[in-house]
């Protein structure tokens, strides 16, 4: 049995982050045909996370720099809309399930949030298991309008940082 809105819901209120409803519908992506966010290079608009921010999963200071550059850029290159609102993505398979559901929700920030520190099974990467036990986070996120791409991710040399795609940004020296 697939998870439900309330549990959603629950499980991503401690990262603070107010379940709003699920969105029905296409939702498009500021993305380049076949291309992830990790693939996306400079003149598709990808914007990396500053070098301080970039964490080691086991570092102790690990959410908070996650925090901290997933504030900056989210700000910065426009996730948020005047209600603070934006898109996460979710999956809905139940815990023993194989196959994912994946689904976008709509979200508002509190005014308290830890999102790299909060333990939500939404937010949690399956990727930083292999390099730790603790809670590292993983996530995507969309403007409303869909012209921002977040993705928090966990690479393969055991580092979290934050890339953001939007490409009604880039700078000339990228074209």
């Amino acid at each position: 049995m697939s998870l439900t809105d309330a549990a959603i819901a629950a499980d991503v209120a401690p990262a603070g982050l107010k379940f709003v409803e699920r969105v029905a519908g296409d939702v498009r992506y500021p993305l380049p045909p076949h291309r992830s966010p990790a693939s996306c290079l400079d003149e598709h608009g990808r914007f990396d996370s500053e070098p301080d921010e970039i964490a080691d999963v086991d570092d102790p200071d690990m959410p908070a720099k996650v925090n901290a550059g997933w504030w900056r850029m989210a700000t910065e290159f426009g996730l948020f809309d005047e209600r603070r609102e934006f898109l996460l993505g979710v999956d809905y398979r139940d815990p023993d399930a194989v196959d994912p559901e994946h689904a976008w929700v709509r979200v508002r920030l509190a005014d308290e949030w830890d999102l790299a520190g909060s333990g939500s099974t939404v937010l949690r990467s399956y990727l930083g298991a292999h390099f730790t036990k603790r809670f590292v986070p993983e996530f995507t996120m969309l403007s409303l309008d869909h012209q921002m791409l977040l993705n928090t991710t966990v690479w393969g040399n055991g580092t979290v940082s934050t890339i953001v795609i939007r490409p009604d940004r880039i700078t000339e020296s990228a074209r």
